[in-house]
């Protein structure tokens, strides 16, 4: 095969041991299996073994999140193209034959948004996927090392068309409540370090952002369909705007 064809998966690891056996198997079709590893300690590294991935150490030393070391991942891989998926993401056939379909086009973009499917109290929820910007060339590449941040990426991005059946990611962490809730003040807290100099949220955006996001992901991304799951994730995804915004209001008083 070309080496301009060749496709790498990069996946970020921290004891990820509970779902890695599947989802390495769905994976290894694909020219290379880059493992960056963040001083897992527990059978992560054993198992990337048994399949054949190049392991590369990302020190984690306090870092709670995985952005840090994305960068430093793609950097790791040897091939042009790279699919960067997470310890606890399914990559279907469908997605495996279509990547590889799109990259022998003359005009593929240098990046590809990838429809996701997730879980939420116990099923796979039924509205609009979620994207990921998870495909793309490697060179020229960056992570920002924030939290809930995506690639910069030199050239052209599209959004991987829905209608293509089968083509998408798999999202097997199943979340629930609990979780969400303990993510939710957790990830609102970082999200203030980095947003909060650059915002001035007052009455009109505790009011109305977390009612536009309730908005958005139950009646036009089809939370609705899920039922009364889908009213709650709906609920939790504007209380979690509720949250930040209250955060960033709280530091700016505190001084």
């Amino acid at each position: 095969m070309n080496e301009e064809n060749k496709i790498s998966v990069v996946i970020n690891t921290y004891n990820a041991e509970e779902y890695l056996v599947e989802v390495l198997d769905a994976v290894k079709n694909f020219d290379e299996i880059v493992l960056c590893d963040m001083e897992s300690t527990d059978h992560t590294c054993e198992i990337a073994k048994k399949y054949g991935c190049r392991i590369v150490t990302f020190p984690k030393g306090n870092i709670t999140i995985v952005e840090p070391a994305r960068t430093f991942a793609i950097e790791s891989a040897l091939y042009k193209w790279i699919l960067l998926i997470d310890a606890d993401e399914i990559v279907t056939p469908e997605l495996h034959d279509y990547l590889y379909a799109k990259i022998a086009e003359k005009n593929c973009p240098e990046g590809l948004f990838i429809p996701r499917r997730n879980k939420f109290m116990g099923k796979f929820v039924h509205s609009s996927p979620d994207y990921q910007l998870r495909f793309f060339i490697r060179e020229g590449t960056v992570w920002p090392p924030y939290i809930h941040t995506i690639p910069i990426i030199q050239g052209r991005t599209v959004k991987i068309p829905l209608k293509q059946k089968g083509v998408y990611l798999i999202h097997l962490a199943d979340e629930d409540i609990k979780g969400y809730i303990e993510k939710m003040d957790r990830y609102t807290d970082m999200e203030v370090e980095r947003k909060a100099m650059r915002k001035h949220y007052g009455i009109m955006a505790i009011l109305f952002r977390p009612l536009w996001f309730f908005s958005r992901t139950y009646f036009i991304n089809g939370g609705f369909k899920d039922g009364i799951r889908g009213l709650i994730r709906c609920v939790l995804s504007a209380v979690y705007q509720f949250v930040f915004i209250s955060k960033v209001i709280e530091k700016r008083y505190k001084g």
